[in-house]
């Protein structure tokens, strides 16, 4: 063996040993992060299953003695968290479904359609995502005012139907990267566009599809000033604006309170960890298209 190669396995070898300690800071450090940010979620779960004497008590107790899992029963007892329940779940699934449906359709055409105008209808899209959504707020409130939608579920589900510039921004990348080619072979298949678009594009775009829900989700099921504006009865709130009526109670028991806000939590809890691969592994086409 010449010299420089054994130069080159020696400065291997000299390497290997400070890339461990790297990895091993680094993974400290990512360790450490999680355990402070998981504090608070962990302070949750403990209040919740706290006597009321217990929840401000110094020094505080992390583990609660005794631990008092009837505090979920005696919250849903104590507050309509049925009905609240089912009012966000009505008005998160249809705006679900309404972002999906305008935002593919809107997309596809940005991606593929050629007309005069689209670019400047695209920019123009993208430009309401720069106003703030106080400047809207008021007349679109005495929109919604003027159709008698107040009190209603309507202002929450219909806009959804009408797109969102950010949503439609990230799928028509999507769709641009998809090559034209597979198209082509459709239509001498003989599918129209609607066809195309269902059957070949959607399937391959489920990653950012999903993406989508994922972000339309969490929107409408934490939405607070959507429901403050628009329902001011009881029976129509939605978890995020029970819960807020409830803190506002000048008797408010906060292991309960805690026990809310918990339950309301774990649906978004649960859906990131079922769909945090598309996260992780971001919006590609590597597992679509093959051959």
């Amino acid at each position: 063996m010449s010299m420089n190669g054994r130069e080159k396995i020696t400065n291997k070898k000299r390497l290997k040993p400070a890339k461990i300690v790297w990895q091993v800071i680094v993974y400290l450090l990512l360790i450490t992060g999680a355990i402070v940010m998981l504090i608070p979620f962990f302070w949750m779960l403990s209040t919740s299953l706290k006597e009321s004497f217990q929840v401000f008590s110094f020094p505080p107790k992390w583990i609660p003695d005794p631990i008092k899992w009837d505090n979920y029963v005696l919250t849903f007892n104590s507050l309509p968290f049925g009905k609240w329940l089912v009012n966000t779940v009505i008005i998160t699934a249809s705006t679900i479904v309404g972002t999906l449906l305008s935002c593919t359709i809107v997309a596809y055409g940005f991606a593929r359609f050629r007309a005069r105008g689209r670019n400047v209808l695209f920019l123009v899209m993208l430009a309401t995502m720069m106003l703030p959504s106080a400047v809207t707020m008021i007349p679109v409130f005495y929109l919604f005012k003027s159709l008698g939608w107040i009190n209603t579920f309507y202002p929450l589900i219909v806009p959804a139907f009408f797109g969102n510039a950010f949503f439609i921004f990230l799928l028509r990348q999507f769709y641009m990267s998809i090559p034209t080619e597979l198209e082509d072979a459709a239509k001498i298949d003989g599918l129209g566009t609607v066809g195309i678009l269902w059957r070949i594009i959607v399937p391959l775009t489920m990653p950012a599809l999903t993406t989508v829900a994922i972000f339309q989700f969490n929107g409408a099921w934490n939405d607070f000033m959507g429901p403050l504006l628009y329902l001011s009865k009881p029976d129509l709130y939605t978890l995020a604006l029970g819960i807020n009526f409830f803190k506002s109670q000048n008797d408010v028991q906060w292991n309960y309170l805690m026990a809310a806000s918990l339950v309301t939590m774990l649906p978004s809890l649960i859906l990131f960890f079922v769909g945090q691969k598309y996260f992780i592994e971001g919006i590609s086409l590597s597992g679509g298209i093959k051959g």
